[in-house]
């Protein structure tokens, strides 16, 4: 197939882009899309995910220069803090490129946008039957499965997750499939017990009763659940913060219990494969083994919201709202 003409992609007003102008402000612009290069392809996208934690502190502004490089996705245009062009959980077709991936349906760590190029390589197809709406959960499912290895997770463990949001419950669901795994879900809301019961795991609001755990999970967020998360340690556990906290400062209780119990405290970050993993396996083979575990359709409850492209600029705002309602919001751009 021949590389699309840009000016008629333009003249049909589909090459639109979300970007990010001020703090708590978006817009769709049009994009000037050129024909992909060499080994290259134009992409056009069939849903997109958002991201709420690293997207509600692009959002908001909360990105220190000492996180900027860092921070930058994949195919992110503009720099920080403003005006900028972000996302990474985009599936569409390919419209036009190499032979092999011509009318494919593929993940991209791409920006909310109708069309865009992108390098082959960057394009990672999905398998067969998965849908194409589940499948903007990859990039959280990446991030899940690094947190499993960097926590060390094995069967028979008692696992807690304080944090019942996207990256929680899929932790969650990952880890309760460990042989004889025994899994808490500690989260404020209520509404998340069913989700995360349905997963094989308990639920809590607190972490009152609580205890004994190998490994803990911090995902919430919040000072409040990484103290949650210390106080349910056994003795040499270890909690794995997942929690990504921008230009906002934490306090970790590290008084009391935690020198005597020697407990651990690991970081975890999917911008790099686990260590222990990392001689065998590359950014991209963790990609697709992340598109393989969503072949499940119990996770199409993590999805709790649509929104179509047109109306994303006016929906962000109660989005990203700290405390913002359901788990996954997805983009729907047809």
């Amino acid at each position: 197939m021949a590389a699309l003409d840009a000016s008629k992609c333009l003249k049909s007003a589909e090459c639109r882009a979300l970007w990010t102008v001020g703090p708590g402000t978006a817009a769709l612009r049009a994009e000037d899309l050129a024909p992909p290069g060499p080994d290259a392809a134009q992409v056009a996208t069939v849903w997109s995910a958002i991201s709420r934690g690293t997207e509600r502190l692009v959002f908001q502004g909360l990105t220190d220069p000492v996180h900027r490089d860092r921070m930058r996705a994949p195919l992110q245009q503009g720099d920080f803090p403003f005006p900028v062009k972000y996302g990474y959980c985009a599936v569409g077709r390919v419209e036009a490129g190499p032979e092999a991936l011509e009318g494919r349906l593929v993940f991209a760590l791409a920006p909310h946008q109708t069309r865009f190029n992108a390098p082959a390589s960057l394009l990672t197809p999905l398998p067969e039957g998965l849908p194409p709406r589940r499948a903007t959960l990859a990039a959280n499912m990446e991030t899940a499965l690094n947190a499993l290895w960097d926590g060390g997770a094995g069967p028979g463990d008692r696992i807690v997750v304080v944090g019942g949001g996207l990256v929680g419950l899929l932790i969650t669901y990952l880890a309760a499939r460990l042989p004889g795994t025994e899994v808490t879900v500690i989260d404020p809301d209520e509404s998340r017990a069913d989700l995360a019961r349905s997963f094989g795991a308990a639920f809590a609001t607190t972490g009152e009763g609580v205890a004994d755990a190998d490994i803990v999970f911090h995902t919430s967020g919040s000072g409040a659940g990484l103290a949650t998360a210390l106080a349910c340690c056994g003795d040499e556990a270890r909690v794995v913060e997942m929690s990504w906290y921008g230009d906002k400062g934490v306090t970790a209780p590290l008084g009391g219990a935690f020198h005597h119990r020697r407990l651990q405290i690991v970081s975890s970050q999917v911008g790099m494969v686990s260590p222990g993993r990392r001689p065998r396996w590359s950014h991209r083979r963790r990609l697709e083994k992340a598109l393989a575990l969503l072949d499940d359709a119990a996770l199409d409850a993590l999805i709790t919201e649509e929104v179509a492209f047109d109306d994303l600029p006016q929906a962000l705002q109660r989005i990203l709202a700290d405390g913002a309602a359901g788990i996954a919001t997805v983009v729907r751009y047809k």
